[in-house]
């Protein structure tokens, strides 16, 4: 009974013993990078190799884990893998999972049920400290810029310079890409095992062996944040994902977004970054595409698989809103990112660009854009909050 007992504590001890080496992780990459300098994270290069750094030293540590802490840990990989985060508002994401450790006084031994304790992982702008940053609303976001979209004029600034992830933000850029290079839209569109998510393992209701056309893989890219049909897109582009991702960057250099930087169609990678006010030359600049705006502000949609009809409804509870005219929108999720949205939108007759990110907590992005349309409803005569860590609200 001893040795039993004894074989549960290591078990015990296993299942802790991973959890305080995970814990130790990512204080020390949050610790390193709260120490860092607003203009850390100014430039893109920068933000890029910091985030590759953090993935590394990730590899590392879980490479390095002992056998007797992995093989404890078992249970909690496989669950972490299940609930991996999905870009775009995937409610599972924010789940939090914990371990139970249960005596159970009928049995010989102790039972181990191990849940997979893992708290929200910290997003990039948490780590470098943007949430730190005070502003006069309150916002939950770290990173929140609005723009007259007819005047250029700056009417609210909080990190605006900041180069951080963007999740499916990303799939603004997606479309115009596509859009811009002529394809039939009437062409059909396979998924295929290529279109899976091999980084973060998120799922799809879009099955693989599903067949649509190219316009509705645009639909529910922009409507749904449907990353299959973004990654499907990007492989039926002329010289495939390589070439695709290449226009991206040329695009973006072209609209003059120089923070930016794209490694793949969907944004379920932290290494797509941006700057707000880059995403703000984005958004204007997809506003001009007639389908664009139409597809992103769209409340529901079905397409046919070519197996089963499937109904997809809008990731931006905002667009059921009677209260808002919503001209073009875009959600986006991943943990490095936080809650994401960029908006065209019309309040009291002025036309405005706003962009908020790294928000924490599901809803807390649409609640930051109701806080600043009341900004901008009692503004009055235009003039500028600035939270900026750059120092001024200037475009």
């Amino acid at each position: 009974m001893k040795t039993e007992m004894f074989s549960s504590l290591k078990v015990v001890h296993g299942v802790a013993m991973r959890s305080a080496l995970s814990l130790a992780v990512s204080l020390a990459v949050a610790a390193s990078f709260a120490v860092a300098p607003a203009e850390a994270i100014a430039k893109t290069a920068s933000t890029v190799r910091a985030v590759r750094a953090v993935k590394k030293s990730a590899a590392a540590e879980k490479s390095e884990r002992p056998a007797r802490v992995a093989k404890a840990g078992k249970a909690t990989r496989s669950a972490k893998a299940a609930a991996a985060v999905d870009d775009d508002d995937a409610p599972k994401a924010s789940r939090k999972r914990r371990v139970n450790y249960r005596m159970d006084p009928h049995a010989r031994r102790a039972a181990v049920h191990a849940v997979a304790f893992q708290p929200r992982a910290t997003s990039v702008g948490q780590a470098f400290g943007l949430h730190d940053t005070p502003d006069s609303l309150a916002l939950r976001s770290s990173v929140a810029y609005v723009v007259d979209q007819d005047t250029s004029e700056t009417l609210f600034d909080k990190n605006s310079r900041a180069v951080v992830p963007i999740a499916s933000i990303t799939k603004l850029m997606t479309a115009m890409v596509v859009l811009d290079s002529h394809m039939p839209l009437t062409d059909e569109i396979a998924v295929t095992d290529e279109d899976r998510d091999y980084e973060k393992y998120t799922g799809s209701r879009l099955s693989v062996g599903s067949v649509l056309s190219r316009e509705d893989m645009i639909h529910i890219a922009l409507m749904a944040s449907e990353n299959r049909a973004a990654a499907a897109l990007s492989r039926y582009f002329p010289g495939g994902r390589p070439a695709f991702i290449a226009a991206m960057n040329a695009k973006a250099k072209s609209l003059g977004m120089t923070d930016t930087h794209f490694e793949n169609s969907t944004g379920l990678t932290s290494l797509n970054v941006s700057s707000a006010r880059d995403l703000v030359k984005m958004v204007n600049a997809a506003y001009q595409y007639p389908l664009i705006r139409k597809f992103s502000t769209d409340r529901s949609y079905d397409v046919f698989t070519g197996k089963r009809t499937l109904a997809y409804n809008s990731t931006n509870a905002l667009i059921r809103n009677a209260s808002w005219d919503i001209g073009l929108q875009k959600t986006g999720f991943i943990n490095e990112a936080g809650e994401c949205l960029v908006m065209q939108a019309n309040v009291h007759g002025r036309s405005v660009i706003m962009v908020l990110l790294d928000s924490y907590g599901k809803f807390s992005r649409f609640a930051d854009a109701g806080r600043l349309r009341s900004f901008l409803d009692t503004l009055g005569e235009p003039r500028i909050m600035s939270a900026d860590m750059g120092g001024g609200g200037n475009p």
